[in-house]
């Protein structure tokens, strides 16, 4: 889908549809009064019969409607003037575009942009119908024998009583590369485990390196045995498929500076190994590897956009699958940083191979170092499937993640990570077991990655209940790529 912006009068701007709100009471948004006027008060009438009360989100379509350039227009519902605000934004801009999928419509011009939205600027309003629009028409059927059409609409226009600013231009054309991001992100985490492999992630991040000039590397299981990473290989040993430690840098900043590095969990199937998972839902583990998908998109979008940052992936890849040669509970292995691990459940695996990882990130002399994995069960339980959650070593770091997620409308609250929670992963055979128990889950997950972290900024997303969607909206949700995109644009500013 293709997004532009331009100074428009709503009457007369030719496109197959124009989209203009309504709010409850029949008052009339500025665009449509306009369009009112040229009508000669058609829409008016449409209103004093309640064909459309301006309930929020709902929707009405007019054909052929005399004095209006457009060949259809859409009312769509803003609900109360008081009330009007950013989720009320959010729930019109999903109702224009779902009416808009169910037209023939190839083009639509939308005067949304210059509703009024407490606590948001253009920049947010022109962002958030971007995301939307292109999740909209996302469609992940490639692999069925008879892939449905494509939605209609292909480009849209967002029209504003004003001449728009370069800043503006700037943001669409960020958005068009976040939402592509997310769109990458998605695509590869719905992938099933039989195509999406390490190998695949790895091929994929080269595909990207060729693309946009980035330098990728990949490590073979060879290499990392002599680095000494013995914990993330632990991992792999179960499984035919071999470990791949894939690094891609993206260098659009001065040399001298530090670069930022993300770090993504890439377990592309988790059947939990010895200490296998109930069969029930176990597909669903094909999303195991989402922390590594969203740091894909997220390089994608930044090198789309030219940011002047320099920012390092790291993506540790395995398969965690039960054989007689995969590690068993009980079992003692060697980390990187030379700390030794019980590993008394192979279920909790992602900290095993995120812990090498993250050593293996001092590397690059970070400025900081944000960890994103789909880690435990319990930050869903905690925070459900709304907000991601948060852990920092770092409360200037964590305030700056919080504040790009709140600008994205992509969640994330901040979790505790005290020194008090760090006991419950005292072993008495090693320096460490790799769980602390069924209490603060999530918590003692952090906290043994947060052991790995000492030399630099960290911060860690647990995205366990944000990455994907069950039931009948089952699909990866492109999180958190809104937010770590969002935070890579606000340090980028800053530079």
């Amino acid at each position: 889908m293709e997004f532009s912006i331009k100074q428009s009068n709503s009457e007369k701007q030719r496109s197959a549809c124009v989209v203009v709100g309504v709010f409850a009471g029949g008052k009339l948004s500025l665009a449509a009064q306009t369009l009112d006027k040229a009508a000669q008060n058609a829409l008016s009438d449409v209103i004093t019969q309640d064909d459309m009360t301006g309930k929020l989100a709902t929707t009405l379509l007019l054909p052929r409607v005399a004095g209006i350039a457009a060949e259809r227009v859409l009312l769509v519902g803003l609900g109360k003037t008081s009330e009007f605000s950013t989720q009320q934004f959010l729930d019109v801009v999903r109702a224009t575009f779902a009416a808009l999928h169910k037209t023939p419509c190839k083009d639509a011009a939308l005067f949304l942009s210059d509703l009024v939205v407490k606590g948001r600027d253009e920049a947010w309003k022109i962002k958030q119908i971007v995301l939307l629009g292109t999740e909209s028409a996302f469609r992940c059927d490639q692999l069925k024998s008879a892939p449905s059409a494509p939605v209609s609409l292909k480009k849209v226009l967002l029209g504003c009583a004003e001449k728009p600013s370069s800043a503006a231009q700037t943001t669409l054309l960020q958005s068009a590369a976040i939402a592509n991001g997310m769109m990458l992100t998605k695509t590869l985490g719905n992938l099933p485990g039989n195509i999406c492999t390490p190998s695949y992630l790895a091929e994929q991040a080269q595909t990207l390196a060729k693309t946009y000039s980035l330098k990728a590397t990949v490590l073979e299981e060879k290499d990392m045995a002599k680095l000494g990473m013995f914990s993330l290989l632990s991992v792999s040993r179960g499984s035919r498929e071999p470990a791949k430690l894939i690094t891609l840098e993206y260098n659009g900043g001065d040399k001298k500076q530090h670069p930022i590095v993300l770090v993504g969990k890439g377990i592309t199937f988790d059947s939990g190994g010895i200490s296998l998972k109930p069969g029930a839902e176990m597909d669903e583990m094909k999303y195991d590897m989402c922390g590594a998908a969203s740091v894909l998109g997220t390089m994608q979008a930044i090198a789309a956009m030219g940011l002047k940052l320099n920012v390092v992936a790291i993506i540790p890849s395995s398969e965690n699958l039960p054989d007689g040669a995969a590690s068993k509970p009980g079992d003692i292995v060697t980390s990187m940083a030379g700390l030794t691990i019980e590993v008394l459940n192979t279920d909790a695996e992602g900290r095993l191979v995120l812990c090498d990882a993250l050593t293996y990130a001092a590397k690059f002399k970070p400025d900081s170092v944000v960890d994103i994995a789909t880690l435990t069960g319990a930050c869903v339980i905690a925070l459900g499937h709304v907000a991601s959650g948060l852990y920092s070593n770092d409360d200037s770091l964590a305030a700056e993640l919080l504040s790009a997620s709140d600008y994205a409308q992509d969640k994330a609250w901040h979790m505790p990570l005290w020194d008090d929670y760090q006991q419950q992963l005292d072993s008495n055979f090693a320096d460490m077991q790799n769980i602390g128990g069924r209490a603060g889950g999530s918590i003692t997950a952090a906290c043994f990655l947060s052991r790995f972290t000492k030399d630099y900024r960290w911060a860690h997303l647990d995205i366990a209940g944000t990455a994907w969607k069950s039931g009948k909206d089952k699909g990866a949700t492109g999180r958190p790529v809104p937010l770590l995109t969002q935070y890579l644009i606000n340090r980028a500013n800053q530079k």
